[in-house]
């Protein structure tokens, strides 16, 4: 499980989040926090991987503390998620060593998608070993192809209906063809289809084509 921190001065919304974290597989949250201060105590006293940090808080700013963890020598990695959106507050966010930067106000599927990035990001990461370019390419894409989450769907998609095909994809044994996602999700071949290659786009999904003894080869499927 990735252990998650939620630092925002608002109570309730710090719950909202929360719960929203609750939601995505993988993931859990170790402790709520309102200030700065609580903030890191929470690192001290809890195993934390991530935390998803909000700018204003009522003792200093999310930079601040930000500035503050690696001044410490502190690597855990952190996800903006705040109302501040001016271009400066967003730079040096970047420049800082944030993963991610969601504004508020967000929807579950912005932030899901940005979870499953950071997932996706860290099991490269336990791989190991060298990387060659195309390899350095899929590190740094990891969290910029996350999900396809309802803010990201083209017109005339369902969100539902992607989270079916997700679903069905992330439960698999083994890579499945249009056909099987589309008999697992209760979805016509041609539905499953046009979802499929929205979430290979997106680099959620994994395409390799598996060659019989005749007629052309079968595209199967593989969450990523």
């Amino acid at each position: 499980m990735i252990n998650v921190v939620v630092v925002d001065d608002d109570i309730q919304v710090a719950k909202i989040n929360a719960a929203y974290v609750g939601k995505v597989p993988g993931f859990q949250v170790s402790c709520l926090a309102h200030t700065a201060a609580q903030a890191h105590e929470a690192l001290r006293t809890h195993a934390v991987d991530l935390v998803l940090l909000d700018h204003y808080l009522p003792d200093g700013t999310g930079l601040q503390l930000v500035s503050s963890l690696r001044s410490r020598g502190i690597p855990t990695d952190v996800i903006m998620v705040t109302a501040a959106r001016d271009i400066t507050t967003v730079q040096a966010a970047m420049r800082h060593g944030a993963l991610q930067y969601l504004v508020k106000p967000f929807t579950f599927a912005g932030l899901r998608s940005k979870l499953e990035g950071y997932a996706a990001l860290r099991r490269t990461f336990e791989d190991g070993g060298q990387a060659e370019q195309s390899e350095v390419d899929r590190i740094f894409g990891a969290l910029g192809a996350a999900g396809t989450g309802a803010t990201e769907l083209p017109k005339g998609h369902s969100a539902a209906t992607a989270d079916r095909v997700r679903a069905v994809l992330r439960t698999a044994d083994a890579p499945l063809s249009a056909q099987g996602v589309a008999v697992r999700a209760g979805l016509s071949r041609q539905t499953a289809q046009r979802y499929l290659k929205l979430l290979e786009r997106a680099g959620r999904v994994r395409l390799t084509l598996r060659y019989g003894e005749t007629g052309r080869p079968e595209h199967r499927y593989a969450w990523v």
